[in-house]
């Protein structure tokens, strides 16, 4: 029997995690090393792999009509932990996929620690890797450590590239008021779950909005003062920052009050309102959406309860700030993620530019697949730039127009990423179409394209299932086990999710 050495992966995050999965369900060994708990982070609270740090949401989990619900279907098409683990571990939320958080990573880390091929090692890799780890995965993540930091950015030459990212509270919801709060999904969108009434919703009138903003940016911040220069990331931009750009930027933002009826005013239209979303199984625990942010805990407590419903709240957990870096991936990274000064090193996670938990293991499954296949003699060519997954690549290891220090930016997916394709103009009763209605079409016709083209592209490689590896009765990359999703059938979009975990 040919042993196989271990490919290791640095970080026990969501691309870590999906990294070291995939690896060893193509049976190659892993060393999974986490510095938890042996040394914690600004944001992180337990030991668990694939901790939650920020929101608990997937984001939209609709392939045909949004990029990141595409990217879901993809990732399950290829046997992803992380999408398993968050069907499991679903929470109503809409059209979104949201997931408790606690199972969710619990969830992972019991799959990973109990797989044959993968051992977790908890310790700080401070500094780069030994010479004699031939194949790394580094998925420290956007909390990556000083030292190693450090070391990577002195590797490569370059200046570190960083950013603020905040964190929203999340309530106890016995304590919300619901003579004043109602239960309302925007519009009544009813998610895969079959809940149309998945978020709370307080509600604001002028005056209420008014005294809000006023309060929002009178209130004492956090400071930062090694970090001053650092800027914010859009996708999780604190509320106070966004109210400084514009009295007006919260309630045509996060505040919304489109799509929403007040249960108990139906004719009264509110000027904003504030939306809650569970963040538990239990259902106990909602955190307040888009509500990132950087003031003190003391002003926190007090502005968050002028909001009405939430007068007498109390918070399991208030807001923060903390810092992340990642690198100028365009010009350091080769087209599997391998660092062109040193391709024993390959990168994944939000540390490549990437943004979002869902695309953060996007790259990690990919990474794990490019060092599988490394590991096992084969050459794997990235997915095509007609997908998801493809696109997202694409777009960190090549597809940026400049790569000057400080023109790349994390990237959220988006349609805009993928190759445009034209929409039908005329329905099947030969009729115009609106435009809304093409615009719907034209996504559904990119998603059916995407997971045809994800399909071939998986086909067309041969099962990297080494030796003692689980694969060997499957077609595919360590789909047995996994109950097919609906998203995977394009004639219809998904409406319920279930997930069974392969058996190690």
């Amino acid at each position: 029997m040919t042993t196989i050495k271990p490919v290791h992966v640095v970080g026990g995050g969501l691309a870590g995690s999906e990294a070291a999965w995939q690896l060893a369900e193509a049976g190659v060994p892993v060393v999974l090393h986490e510095m938890r708990p042996v040394r914690g982070t600004d944001a992180h609270q337990t030991d668990r792999l694939a901790e939650l740090v920020c929101s608990n949401s997937f984001r939209a989990d609709d392939w045909t009509g949004n990029a990141v619900g595409l990217l879901h279907a993809e990732m399950r098409r290829l046997g992803s932990l992380i999408l398993a683990a968050g069907d499991a571990h679903q929470v109503p939320a809409g059209g979104a996929l949201a997931v408790d958080r606690d199972g969710f990573a619990q969830a992972v880390t019991e799959r990973l620690t109990a797989h044959p091929l993968v051992t977790l090692a908890r310790e700080e890799i401070a500094g780069l890797p030994p010479a004699d780890w031939d194949s790394v995965i580094v998925a420290t993540g956007p909390l990556t450590s000083p030292a190693l930091s450090a070391a990577i950015l002195g590797l490569t030459g370059e200046g570190e590239l960083s950013f603020f990212d905040a964190i929203a509270p999340i309530v106890h919801v016995e304590s919300v008021d619901m003579d004043i709060a109602w239960r309302q999904s925007r519009y009544d969108k009813e998610g895969p779950g079959g809940d149309a009434a998945a978020y709370i919703n307080c509600p604001m009138d002028r005056a209420q909005y008014e005294a809000f903003i006023d309060a929002l940016l009178s209130s004492p911040k956090s400071e930062f003062k090694d970090w001053e220069h650092v800027p914010y990331f859009d996708g999780c931009l604190p509320i106070e920052v966004m109210a400084e750009r514009g009295r007006e930027t919260l309630r045509h933002g996060p505040m919304k009050p489109v799509g929403l009826t007040n249960a108990h005013n139906p004719t009264e239209k509110a000027h904003a309102v504030v939306q809650l979303r569970q963040d538990n199984a239990l259902g106990t625990l909602w955190n307040m959406v888009g509500f990132q942010t950087k003031l003190k805990h003391g002003a926190q407590s007090e502005v968050f309860r002028m909001i009405p419903g939430l007068e007498k709240a109390v918070f399991a957990r208030l807001g923060g700030l903390h810092r992340n870096t990642f690198l100028n991936s365009p010009r350091l990274l080769d087209a599997t993620l391998r660092l062109k000064v040193d391709p024993r090193l390959r990168f994944a996670g939000q540390v490549t530019g990437v943004e979002g938990y869902v695309e953060s293991a996007a790259v990690g499954l990919l990474a794990g697949r490019f060092a599988a296949a490394e590991r096992l003699g084969r050459q794997l060519a990235p997915p095509p730039a007609t997908t998801a997954l493809g696109a997202l690549i694409g777009h960190i290891t090549g597809g940026h127009i400049e790569v000057g220090r400080g023109s790349f930016q994390p990237m959220n997916i988006n349609y805009g990423l993928l190759p445009p394709l034209e929409g039908p103009r005329h329905g099947a009763d030969g009729k115009r179409l609106p435009h809304k209605e093409r615009g719907r079409a034209k996504k559904r016709l990119v998603g059916e394209r995407a997971l045809a083209d994800l399909a071939a592209w998986d086909s067309a490689f041969p099962p990297l299932h080494g030796e003692g590896g689980r694969g060997a009765a499957s077609d595919g990359w360590g789909s047995e086990g996994l109950a097919p999703h609906p998203s995977l059938d394009v004639t219809s979009p998904p409406r319920s999710r279930t997930a069974t975990y392969p058996s190690p």
